[in-house]
């Protein structure tokens, strides 16, 4: 029998209306569509959104709408999410994104075909509107790249991953943290077994304007690098030596000025287009 599949999506009183409804159109529209929508909303939302979500699960029946009482952040929202889903597999999903139609499809596929616990794909980055194409965010393709690459830096474009439910429960799902928890939590799973394996193709349509840079950055950010560091070594992903040198190389990274972490960023994670490529 096919194994199940949830799309998990996390919403917050920061998402619009618009971004909203142009996000569960995506998924609603898929190819292969999830057996069950699970969409967590983190907090009280403004009550236009909050009557977007009524009318969105009211007009599909497969959506499954819980309201979390107060604002909890990304990764705590998250992890209600995990435990409540039913699917075999989890696919994640931001508010502010669009997946193509054929991602789900896709993504099943290659877990079909190359027995995968953890799957994701490039991602189109868009500014503003998703016809407003930047940028082309390339990760590692194979098992043993991802592996490479999971010392350094977050392999799996988060926004396109697919993974296995029940492995991802076993290794204590998402952690309590305020950022980088997917990172985390991708760490944990490879450091358990789990195969993956990332999709040359771009699958979503990632919203990367101007909120996205300022939420990587700043003096704040450094004792959460510091907390996913730290899991990293506990998991064996890293050793002291190279903890240190991503503390110097990533907490730099996180402390220069918005105008040049944009740039910097551009440089280090749009890889693969020399130009950017056209929206589908």
């Amino acid at each position: 029998m096919p194994p199940t599949l949830t799309v998990l999506m996390t919403t917050y009183h920061g998402t619009s209306v618009a971004e909203l409804e142009r996000s569960v159109a995506s998924i609603t529209g898929q190819t292969r569509p999830p057996d069950e929508f699970l969409v967590v909303v983190d907090g009280p939302v403004p009550q236009p959104l909050d009557d977007a979500l009524a009318a969105a699960a009211a007009a599909h029946p497969g959506i499954r709408v819980e309201r979390l009482p107060r604002n909890v952040g990304s990764g705590l929202a998250s992890a209600r999410g995990l435990d409540l889903a039913t699917g075999d597999f989890v696919a994640r999903h931001d508010s502010d994104d669009v997946s193509l139609p054929h991602r789900l499809e896709r993504q099943m596929d290659a877990v079909r075909d190359h027995r995968l616990d953890v799957v994701g794909s490039s991602m189109l980055e868009f500014e503003g509107s998703p016809d407003h194409v930047v940028g082309l965010r390339r990760n590692p393709r194979t098992h043993e790249q991802i592996a490479a690459r999971m010392r350094l830096n977050n392999p799996i474009n988060n926004p396109t991953v697919v993974f296995r439910r029940q492995l991802a429960l076993d290794v204590g799902g998402y952690a309590d943290l305020r950022y980088m928890q997917d990172y985390d939590l991708f760490a944990r799973l490879l450091a358990a077994g789990a195969r993956a394996e990332n999709i040359d193709e771009p699958l979503v349509l990632f919203n990367a304007g101007d909120g996205m840079i300022s939420r990587r950055g700043g003096w704040r950010m450094l004792p959460y690098e510091w907390d996913v560091q730290r899991r990293l070594r506990d998991t064996g992903t890293i050793g002291n030596v190279l903890l240190a040198r991503n503390m110097v190389v990533r907490g730099t990274f996180r402390v220069i000025p918005p105008t040049l972490l944009k740039r910097v960023y551009a440089v280090l994670f749009r890889r693969g287009a020399d130009a950017p490529p056209s929206a589908p």
